[in-house]
């Protein structure tokens, strides 16, 4: 990752996994190294995106340093990402999931979540969450599933915060 990032002295020192897709006769990588994300790219669809439109780039360099990040590349460009809030335990938040429209129906973002799902850092997690308000079909294919008991949920929402930044 070309801009300083906390935390990314410490990714530095773990060894890395990856993944080569094929798809189409086109070959696509998944990886988990921080280094080779491209914040240019992440910014640019997370601040256009319905849920975190207006995002800072100061915000997402931060939510970066803090989270398990996912990076899909082709020709060593960026055109997915996904993040993961976890403590590796018992409980992890998958996040800021996208593949740029371009592209986009490819069966890229299944690769990616299967990619995600198999990492051997979130294996054995009591539960895992998401939040969305699309692609249930592609998120169901990993056993994710409404809320049981919606009524045990809380959370602290406001709408519209990074638009005052």
């Amino acid at each position: 990752m070309t801009d300083n990032i906390k935390g990314h002295q410490q990714d530095k020192l773990q060894k890395h996994s990856q993944k080569e897709i094929t798809n189409q006769e086109q070959r696509f990588l998944v990886s988990d190294d921080k280094a080779s994300l491209q914040l240019n790219v992440i910014h640019g669809y997370l601040t256009s995106c319905y849920w975190s439109r207006g995002i800072s780039r100061g915000l997402v360099t931060t939510a970066i340093s803090n989270s398990m990040c996912f990076g899909l590349y082709f020709n060593d460009r960026q055109i997915g990402f996904a993040r993961v809030i976890t403590d590796k335990a018992a409980f992890a938040y998958l996040a800021d999931v996208f593949v740029l429209p371009k592209y986009s129906n490819r069966g890229l973002g299944t690769a990616l979540i299967d990619f995600i799902m198999q990492h051997s850092d979130l294996q054995g997690l009591r539960r895992f969450m998401l939040c969305t308000l699309d692609a249930h079909e592609l998120y169901k294919k990993f056993a994710f599933r409404a809320i049981d008991s919606p009524q045990s949920m809380m959370q602290i929402n406001k709408p519209g915060l990074y638009l005052t930044e």
